[in-house]
This record gives C-alpha cells, sequence and structure tokens, in this order.
C-alpha cells in the first residue's frame, strides 16, 4: 500500500476539482477570487517562479493551484462550500477528513512511521474523497462535454447527413473509378480548439490524411469497384485523447456502389 502516492494522488484529485468548479463559477480570474488572502496568492506565485528556475529544461506544471499548501486547499474549500457540497457532502465530516489527512500526510516531519492502523485510515479517507469526486463528476459530464463532433455533411451529388440520423446514409448511387467526391464536412468543439478533417476509405490511424479545410475530396479509384464501397468523412481534435481510439472523434459513412468503367 503506497500511502504517499495515494496522498499526493488525493491532494491532486482536490486541486483539479477546485480549478474545474471554481473555473466555471467566476471565470479565469478564479484564482484570484477563491478566498485565499493576496499573502499566500503571493507566496503561490513565488513557489511557481521559483520551480520555473529549477526545472529549466523540464516539464513544469504552470496552474497556481499546485503550489498552494495543503492548508491552502482546506480555506478554499471552506470559502466555497455552496459549490462543492453536492459532490463531497457535509462541511463538517469532511473537515475532520481533511485535518486527519494533513496529519498524517508528512510523517517524516516527525520522524516517525505510519502505523498500520493509520495507515488504514489514510487509505480510507483518500478513497473515499476521491470516489466522492468521481461519481460527481460521472453526473455532471458527458463525452460532449470533451469530444468534438459532426454537426453536418454533404457531398457534392446531393446527400447529406445532418444530427440525429443514423451514421451511415445509404446513398443508393452509382459510382465508377475517376468520379471526384466533394464534401463539406461541419463540426463543433466543446472546447473550441481547432479540428481536422478527412475522407478515408478505411478507418484506421496510419490510412487518414487529415487536412485544415473543412472541405475534402475523393477520387474514386478501380479499387473500389463493388456493390458495397463506404467512404468515412472524420474529424479530429488537436488533443492527445480521442473519443474513437486514435482513428477520430467522430465519423460519418457514406454508402455507394462503384461499377467497372464503362470507357
Amino acid at each position: 500500500m503506497d500511502i504517499a502516492q495515494s496522498l499526493k494522488d488525493t491532494e491532486n484529485s482536490l486541486r483539479d476539482f477546485i480549478s474545474t468548479i471554481l473555473f466555471t463559477k467566476f471565470g479565469e480570474d478564479w484564482i484570484e477570487r477563491c478566498g485565499v488572502s493576496p499573502e499566500r496568492l503571493n507566496r503561490w506565485t513565488a513557489r511557481a517562479e521559483e520551480e520555473k528556475k529549477r526545472q529549466k529544461f523540464g516539464t513544469i506544471e504552470n496552474r497556481l493551484i499546485y503550489y498552494a499548501d495543503f492548508y491552502d486547499i482546506k480555506t478554499v474549500l471552506k470559502k466555497n462550500w455552496d459549490s462543492f457540497a453536492d459532490a463531497l457532502g457535509e462541511w463538517k465530516v469532511v473537515e475532520v477528513w481533511l485535518d486527519e489527512l494533513d496529519k498524517l500526510r508528512n510523517p517524516d516531519a516527525h520522524r516517525r512511521e505510519l502505523l498500520p492502523h493509520q495507515k488504514q485510515l489514510a487509505a480510507g479517507i483518500a478513497g473515499e474523497i476521491r470516489t466522492r469526486i468521481i461519481r460527481y463528476r460521472s453526473k455532471m459530464e458527458t463525452p460532449e462535454d470533451y469530444f468534438p463532433r459532426i454537426e453536418n455533411v454533404r457531398d457534392n451529388l446531393g446527400n447529406v447527413w445532418s444530427v440525429g440520423q443514423f451514421k451511415t446514409i445509404c446513398t443508393k448511387l452509382i459510382l465508377r473509378p475517376g468520379d471526384v467526391i466533394e464534401y463539406v464536412i461541419t463540426a463543433a468543439d466543446p472546447l473550441g480548439q481547432e479540428l481536422k478533417y478527412a475522407i478515408s476509405r478505411y478507418p484506421g490511424s496510419n490510412t487518414i490524411r487529415y487536412q485544415a479545410s473543412n472541405t475534402v475530396e475523393y477520387v474514386v479509384q478501380p479499387d473500389n469497384v463493388g456493390r458495397v464501397f463506404i467512404l468515412c468523412a472524420c474529424i479530429i481534435s488537436c488533443r492527445p485523447y480521442h473519443a474513437v481510439g486514435d482513428f477520430c472523434d467522430d465519423f460519418v459513412e457514406f454508402s455507394y456502389s462503384v461499377l467497372p468503367s464503362n470507357k
């Protein structure tokens, strides 16, 4: 049982949760309105600057809340408890938990080892806090809060897909090698970041050629001949995670038939 890591993970979960909730409540200047004194904020800033100097070539944490003391985290929670109560429950209970964690989180400062029952207590409190945060987020958030999605796709042959339809459009059209199909893909990202677009015959990270323009085209090839030929209109964000594995964040399929060239 790695109690030190468990306590660190819980502390960071609280930092992230505070950031999310107070950003939603106050906006970008939430850090100045979180309830701690200017003196404490200056201390956080000084620590952040020290870390930048120390880690000249490494990756550093830019969020100021990560330079707050555990005492400060407790202060922020208490001053804004109306925003956290739905997730964490009664303040009197959580306050006792935080006090116990504060006592147990740094045994080296008192040159002592935690006893088995203290380790179990620390693990139990840490686990309960993190579980409550996870449960709250699972109720409040959906995939639509994080992943972009396609709103509309239309090709130059008169086929249109819109939100609410099945993901596959059966066009019932017949194509031949050499035909050019042009698509306009309209999509939205809940985080407001740029998207890239593609038309792909095969779903897979190694076969898709994404581009910045939302107008994409595909030239029908001789090896596309078949009763059912499907093209995927795809979008992807610049984030390291995606809704559909490494493939994309959303896609819509257009089904055609391709006959051999009649030349």
